[in-house]
Parts: C-alpha cells; sequence; structure tokens
C-alpha cells in the first residue's frame, strides 16, 4: 500500500547512517570507561538518549505526528525487543522507551533507520521535533495541508550547524485550521497557517510561548509571513535568541524569557533587523521545485467516490447506544465525502494515559492498513488517530476497537487526561502522575456520565517542567512534594487551543487519595451553575473562581488551610 507522507531520501539515508555509526563509536567508548557520564551526557542527548530513575529512556521522533501502519509495526517490535512490550506516546508526538540498555541502543537506532524513523534532536539544546495538528491534510477546515512545511522545516533544522547547541530546547508547532491543536501559543515558535486579503497563503508567527517554570503565551511578532520567506524568517528568529538567550541560568534560558525581557515590540525589531540582513541569501530561499517535491509526498491517497452515510449513521448509534457514545465523541467529519476521522484513545479507565503495549501497536496497524490506507496520526492529547476510514466500514472497525479494548468514548472528555510518566519513571519528578490519572479515570468511568459533563480536559504534570501541560488543562493537576509527601495542586481555566490561557490556582494541595473527590465537587458545581450548551472552560470564565473555590474547599476552609508550596 503506497504512503502518502514523506520518505527519506539518498541525503536522509547517508546522514542518518553516518550518525548511527558515530554514535555507536560513543556508546562503545562509554561502555570502555573512556568517557564518563558527564561527557557522554550530552553525545546521548542529541540522540534522544535520557537517563531516569531506573533505566534509560529513548524518545523517538515522530514528525509532525505522522505514522504508517509499517513504522508502526516496528516501533511494536522494537518495544518487544529492547523493551517491556509497551511504549509511551507523547504531547510532542513521540514515542518514548523507558527501559532501554545502553549496549542496545546502536542497534535499535538501526532498525529505526530502515522505516524511515529516528531519535536525532529529541533532546537536547536543539531544535527538537516539529509538531502540528493530528488532523492535517484530513480536516475540511484547514486551508491546507501543513505537514509539508513542517517537513521542510525538520530538513533545515536536522544538524544545522548553527543551533545544535542553543541555549536551550526548542519547539516549532504549525497548524492550518482556525481551531487549534497543536498548541501553537504554547510553543518557542507557533506557525499558523492563514490566508491574507488577496488570497495568498501565509503564515502567522507566533513567538515565545511555553510552559514550565514560568508559563507565557506566546507573541504575535508577524501577522503574515509569505511561504517563500518561512525559513529565512525562522533562521532570523533563531539567530537572535542564540545570541541574546541566557545560557547562565537553565531555567532562564528558553526564548520565551528572551521575549518578556526585552519586550514583544523589541523583540520584533530585532528579528526584522536581522531578517532584512539575511533574507535575500539563496542558501534560505525555498525553491519551488523542492516545495513541490515535498508536497508530492503528501498527495491524497486513492479516495474513492462515495455517498454521505452520516444519517445512516446517527440511526445505527440511536439502536445500539454504546456505538452512538463512541460515534459522537470519537469520530470527527472528514472532508471527503463518505470518509470520516476515527480517533482510537490509549485512555481506558484504569490504563496508564498515552501508553499501548506491542500487541495493541500491532493491532492499530492492522486496522490502519484494512480501514485508512496505511496511515494513522498520534495527537498532541497522546491518542492515536486513524484518518481515512470509509463511513461504511466505521461500525465494523468500531467492534474491532472494542475487541482490542480502544474504543473508550471519551475523546474530548474527563477522562481523556494527559498525563506525564511522573516519579514512576522520571528523575525530575516530584510526585506521581499515573496513578493519580486512573484514579480519576476510575472515579469518572461511566460513559453515560462523561458524556453528560461534556468537553472537559484535564492535564496532570508530576513537578514544574510541566510535561503533562498541567498549565492549560482545564482542569491543571501539578505534583509538588513537601516535607517527603506528595501533593496536588488543582488550577482552572487553562487552555491550549485558538482561546489560550493559563489556568488559576484553586487552592491549597491536597494528597493524592483527595483528588477525585475535589474534582468531582468542582464538576458538581460546574453541571450546577452551567448554561445550556456551556462548556466547562465556558462557565469557569463567566462566573470566576471564587465560586468554584467554595464549592471545592467550602466557605472558609481553602483560607485556614495552610498552603501547599
Amino acid at each position: 500500500m503506497p504512503e502518502t507522507m514523506y520518505r527519506y531520501d539518498e541525503f536522509d539515508h547517508a546522514l542518518v547512517s553516518e550518525r548511527i555509526a558515530q554514535f555507536r563509536r560513543q556508546v562503545d567508548r562509554r561502555l570502555k570507561g573512556e568517557l564518563d557520564e558527564e561527557q557522554f551526557r550530552l553525545l546521548r542527548l542529541m540522540n534522544g538518549l535520557y537517563l531516569q530513575l531506573h533505566a534509560y529512556m529513548l524518545r523517538i521522533n515522530v514528525p509532525y505526528g505522522t505514522l504508517s501502519s509499517r513504522q508502526l509495526r516496528r516501533l511494536a517490535h522494537i518495544a518487544r525487543t529492547y523493551d517491556r512490550s509497551f511504549g509511551h506516546f507523547t504531547t510532542r508526538q513521540n514515542l518514548q522507551l523507558n527501559w532501554i540498555r545502553l549496549h542496545q541502543v546502536p542497534d535499535l537506532l538501526a532498525e529505526l533507520a530502515e522505516v524511515d524513523m529516528n531519535a536525532m534532536q529529541s533532546s537536547g539544546n536543539c531544535v527538537r521535533n516539529i509538531t502540528s495538528d493530528h488532523y492535517a491534510g484530513r480536516i475540511r477546515e484547514e486551508i491546507a495541508d501543513p505537514r509539508p512545511w513542517c517537513e521542510l522545516i525538520r530538513q533545515w533544522s536536522i544538524l544545522h550547524p548553527e543551533f545544535s547547541y542553543l541555549p536551550r530546547k526548542f519547539k516549532i508547532a504549525v497548524t492550518a485550521s482556525p481551531r487549534d491543536r497543536a498548541a501553537v501559543r504554547v510553543h518557542d515558535i507557533g506557525l499558523h497557517m492563514k490566508r491574507n486579503t488577496s488570497g495568498e497563503i501565509g503564515f502567522e508567527v507566533v513567538v515565545g510561548g511555553g510552559l514550565g517554570r514560568m508559563p507565557f503565551i506566546g507573541k504575535t511578532i508577524r501577522e503574515f509571513l509569505p511561504t517563500a520567506d518561512l525559513l529565512s524568517y525562522l533562521e532570523a528568529i533563531l539567530r537572535v535568541y542564540n545570541l541574546g538567550g541566557r545560557r547562565d541560568n537553565i531555567h532562564r534560558a528558553r526564548i520565551k524569557v528572551q521575549v518578556n525581557a526585552v519586550g514583544e515590540e523589541k523583540f520584533r525589531e530585532l528579528v526584522e533587523k536581522e531578517w532584512a540582513e539575511i533574507k535575500a541569501s539563496p542558501l534560505l530561499a525555498v525553491p519551488e521545485a523542492e516545495v513541490a517535491r515535498i508536497h508530492a509526498y503528501f498527495a491524497d491517497p486513492s479516495y474513492e467516490t462515495l455517498a454521505d452515510e452520516t444519517s445512516s449513521l446517527a440511526a445505527l448509534g440511536q439502536r445500539e447506544p454504546a456505538f452512538g457514545r463512541w460515534l459522537a465523541t470519537n469520530t470527527v467529519e472528514h472532508r471527503k465525502s463518505g470518509y470520516i476521522i476515527v480517533n482510537v484513545p490509549l485512555k481506558t479507565p484504569g490504563c496508564v494515559p498515552g501508553d499501548a503495549t506491542s500487541a495493541q501497536m500491532d493491532a492499530v496497524a492492522d486496522l490502519a492498513d484494512r480501514y485508512s490506507f496505511g496511515e494513522l496520526r498520534i495527537s498532541h492529547r497522546q491518542n492515536l488517530v486513524l484518518v481515512d476510514v470509509r463511513q461504511k466500514d466505521i461500525h465494523v472497525l468500531w467492534q474491532e476497537l472494542v475487541r482490542l479494548d480502544l474504543a473508550a468514548a471519551n475523546t474530548g472528555l474527563i477522562t481523556d487526561m494527559i498525563a506525564c510518566p511522573g516519579l514512576d519513571y522520571c528523575a525530575l519528578a516530584n510526585a506521581r502522575s499515573i496513578s493519580v490519572a486512573q484514579a480519576i479515570a476510575t472515579r469518572f468511568a461511566d460513559e453515560s456520565e462523561a458524556a453528560a459533563i461534556g468537553n472537559l480536559t484535564i492535564n496532570i504534570s508530576g513537578c514544574m517542567n510541566a510535561c503533562g501541560h498541567h498549565h492549560v488543562g482545564h482542569i491543571g493537576i501539578l505534583g509538588v512534594e513537601k516535607n517527603g509527601q506528595e501533593f496536588y495542586q488543582l488550577t482552572l481555566g487553562g487552555s491550549s487551543a485558538e482561546d489560550t490561557s493559563l489556568g488559576d490556582r484553586l487552592g491549597p494541595g491536597v494528597a493524592a487519595h483527595e483528588v477525585p473527590d475535589l474534582i468531582g465537587r468542582v464538576v458538581d458545581h460546574y453541571k450546577a451553575v452551567r448554561h445550556k450548551g456551556e462548556r466547562f472552560l465556558d462557565t469557569y470564565r463567566r462566573v470566576g473562581m471564587d465560586e468554584f473555590k467554595t464549592a471545592a474547599y467550602g466557605d472558609k476552609t481553602a483560607d485556614k488551610k495552610k498552603e501547599i508550596a
């Protein structure tokens, strides 16, 4: 089955092969004791390898979240052969393996390269994996497929000699839809494809977003950038950051700190000045032939001419309520008549959010071949997506997913949680995330109840580094440690969508076992005061924090309880 996605050319193959051979030598020197851990650290990070609490962790790139069935099967094989038969899909549209043996990493990377995958620059102070909308190229509302531009940025940024040792890690996201599913305003650079008044396609350029210890929403420094100027403008931004970003304090080294220190206008001025000096360089021009070559890889699959079956599916959903609930939450309108987009949640209550076993990966790859032209996606919310399913196949596909325990009807609902690995794996974490997420999922496991609550996102982080994006969850949960105990602080009102906002602190931290009931009281108040059709986020923004704090803690409890630092 032909893949409608980018495939390595001879230059990609040569580059990746040389990097694997180089890293094989570096690993051999580390194992022989010729390199100590500190000397080896920067070398392994540039190849996606971390040293965590219990073992090495490898982060594998999935550029712009697009996978073929062949690649997913290889990931399943690698998880089975080199790890413990499971992997963790992340908010950066990557796959992390948590139990890696150092001496096997070069062989693992060689197996990845055979299916056009790598782990280069998935960590380190460089441009990381380029992310995008998981419905890219398939959703009716977008103005163009952003993935060819993501691929262009990937090729430009990989092993860029000037930007391989930036002050800090650097993340870029691209979307082309009015609805932001790529969280572009909480990235170092967010690119939002738009049309100008002449109908030309270009980019709104957002800079300086990010979460972590110092969360900021990005600032628009250019309303419209022609596509031909994309690489030169990105180069100008990164040059300004590379020269002016702080290197004396890891917590103040991100571009978001630089932008907010000098101010939006001054930063724009610096970028425009740098851009004026370099934009005429032929090295940074985007040749039309190269753009056309990359776009050709993302051509549509061989769609059939099919009638729309929305009405008949709705009728079937009425007769089979379980199918109807799943259809309402887990499917999205496709831009092509007779087709539908299917979300495959990795959030079955009781399981680890974002985790998939090797058996599940193999099974989903088989489903992608049978029902989705062999293509699938990883979403920002740690789920899988089949993007090209015929409507007439949807019921039998649902039955297959039910058998695989991958048919939880919860996409966008309260149990569709983002969760980082937390203290179960991460050396930086202060508290566990997984067990808290599982307890919340159990508390709200009833699909009818979750559907009645409606759109409500919960994001959980085990520390202030915010890998679980707690700042932008409708309900955010941050794990903290005090006097050797784990506590959890809640925030309300965050969003990573087009209405981006940072959550507000609800009140004192609570123990892990108290979190589900605390959220339950918040949700009960929402259901009591919401207007018809109003989402949780809309209600919170309308009524404000005080009502929710009282509902959560009681009239005076929040004031009397000691705040957990």
